[in-house]
């Protein structure tokens, strides 16, 4: 996935939660959350086109988690190397 960027969360020093922003319009907005799993939530455009990967505990998730999330969503599955400052994190 090319225009993918991840962009960590830290409250009081301490990683909090994460977002991978998927390639989406300029401005586009989230009108639609779904579960994944507890910890794992995908945000939708209006057009039904995901635009988020929603991460609320990152010592809950795994980076093969993950990569199954660009799965199901038929994306390119992001390289390991990508997601590493998620396990650093």
């Amino acid at each position: 996935m090319k225009s993918m960027s991840l962009q960590i969360t830290y409250r009081k020093g301490k990683p909090f939660a994460a977002y991978i922003y998927l390639a989406s319009k300029h401005g586009e907005k989230s009108v639609h959350t779904a579960q994944v799993t507890q910890d794992l939530l995908i945000d939708y455009a209006e057009n039904g086109t995901p635009i988020g990967i929603e991460i609320l505990s990152l010592g809950d998730v795994r980076i093969d988690e993950i990569q199954r999330v660009f799965e199901r969503l038929g994306l390119d599955k992001p390289a390991s190397a990508e997601l590493e400052p998620l396990r650093a994190a």
